[in-house]
């Protein structure tokens, strides 16, 4: 195959440039191309030149003289062992066909860069391509494969990040489902707990419904007892008086005054449907569900809890605290003073801005803690994670292209320090505020931490160590950290 191969490429060199065919009766112009005789001069003849007229090279555009031509036998024999060779395969239609024209059935040479059009000898030295900007097709293709590769790389360039963004986006993703699946399974476990609880307070205040209600039909049964004896007693009263208004005068003065008397001295005792002690007992009742409610109240904070983020027991670093803040001696509240502490310089410090880190900081999971803020007038406390890699001396931008999530709690307002700081609406200034931190989801939240009303969300692709990050300002404020 490979030696099919190799003649077949000999074969093209010893083609005639005009016929596109092996040379016959090869003949040399005066610039050293080579073309068949017969090709020649009928190439002249389509031109419309004479003897005496002076041609160009089809190929070179060199002039060379016209009927000098010189036989070139070496060049005939040379063909004649290449055709030798070629009779054990057949020649392939397929490439001739592509790289001939079909107008003239000539081998193509040149590309016409104002029509964009390929050309062969013919076609080159009609009228419609003599003013135009024809090169040969290999420099013709150079600047275009130039063009071609600058698209391939820049396209290139645009897939890796696509599927850089793809496989960082499935990460996230896929740490999303997993969250899912674990807040699926601590759902399940909490209301498992809760329905248990939920049937043992079920069957007590049935059971206490079930005593009122046996202890009420047993004083309705008391009271109804008694009444039917009062109404016995006065009914026999009323019955003696009645005989009595009836009879004559004498029977009826007989022991009148007795009668009367036992009339005016009736004493009508009123019993109580309901004893006080009873009534208590229900207007009571609500009280037996109190411990629900502090369970229900304990098992949705614990709920909330279990499906937000992992406490982070933090403590400030004074490595990096700028010399007007005051850490307390567990390092986990902070106090601004206008007088300056007698602190070491290093490069963790912050030397302009009075903030700190925290002395640990996240290279994934999730991570929630509480900032309990106290401000004095016109001070202001920030609170959020930062890169590693922040900014420390001299003045800082706190904002996200900087490596800084964060909000400012000022007297007053609120705001989050995105690219540009906004300030938020919320129903009341919050007091406690709770940060969460989620370093592969690229979270980083600001909810009320007493009202849970949500504050701001940041979303980041992270690197590295996060740290928290807390800023103060104004005399006498203060903050302290809680999980």
């Amino acid at each position: 195959m490979a030696a099919v191969t190799s003649v077949t490429n000999l074969a093209d060199e010893v083609n005639c440039p005009i016929c596109q065919g092996t040379l016959r009766e090869p003949i040399t112009i005066d610039c050293g191309h080579n073309f068949c005789h017969s090709c020649l001069t009928r190439y002249c003849e389509i031109r419309g030149l004479d003897l005496e007229g002076t041609p160009t090279c089809p190929l070179c555009k060199e002039p060379f003289r016209p009927w000098g031509f010189r036989p070139n036998w070496q060049l005939a024999s040379v063909v004649d062992n290449i055709e030798r060779l070629q009779l054990a395969a057949s020649p392939s239609t397929s490439q001739v066909e592509e790289d001939t024209c079909r107008a003239h059935w000539e081998k193509v040479y040149f590309f016409c860069e104002d029509d964009e059009a390929q050309l062969c000898v013919v076609c080159r030295e009609a009228e419609e391509h003599r003013a135009h900007t024809v090169r040969f097709l290999d420099d013709a293709a150079r600047p275009y494969r130039e063009q071609i590769q600058k698209c391939l790389e820049c396209l290139k360039k645009e897939r890796d990040e696509i599927q850089g963004i793809q496989s960082r986006e499935n990460q996230r993703l896929q740490v999303l489902l997993t969250q899912v699946a674990s807040k699926r399974q601590k759902v399940l476990s909490e209301f498992a707990h809760l329905s248990q609880f939920l049937e043992v307070q079920q069957n007590t205040l049935l059971a206490e419904l079930e005593r009122l209600d046996a202890d009420i039909l047993s004083q309705q049964e008391e009271f109804n007892f008694l009444v039917t004896g009062e109404m016995c007693r006065f009914s026999t009263l009323i019955t003696e008086l009645e005989e009595k208004n009836e009879r004559s005068a004498r029977e009826l003065l007989t022991d009148i005054r007795s009668t009367l008397l036992r009339c005016e001295n009736r004493k009508f005792r009123k019993p109580e449907a309901v004893s006080p002690d009873l009534g208590q007992r229900i207007r009571n009742f609500p009280q037996q569900a109190l411990p629900l409610q502090k369970e229900m109240k304990k098992f949705l904070e614990k709920l909330c809890f279990e499906l937000d983020y992992e406490p982070a027991h933090i403590s400030l670093d004074p490595q990096t605290s700028h010399p007007k803040l005051l850490l307390s001696e567990d390092h986990q509240r902070a106090r601004f003073s206008y007088k300056w502490q007698n602190s070491p310089d290093n490069p963790q410090r912050f030397d302009w801005a009075t903030c700190v880190l925290a002395h640990e900081g996240f290279t994934g999971g999730r991570h929630t803690w509480v900032v309990s803020v106290d401000l004095a007038h016109g001070g202001s406390c920030t609170m959020g994670v930062v890169n590693e890699g922040m900014q420390r001396k001299g003045k800082l931008r706190l904002r996200p292209e900087e490596g800084v999530w964060a909000v400012r709690l000022a007297w007053g307002f609120v705001s989050a320090l995105g690219s540009f700081p906004t300030q938020l609406a919320l129903e009341e200034q919050p007091q406690k505020v709770r940060v969460s931190l989620d370093y592969e989801v690229g979270w980083v939240t600001f909810v009320n931490a007493a009202t849970h009303e949500p504050i701001y969300t940041f979303t980041a692709s992270f690197t590295g160590t996060i740290f928290p990050f807390f800023g103060l300002w104004g005399r006498g404020s203060n903050f302290s950290l809680s999980s």
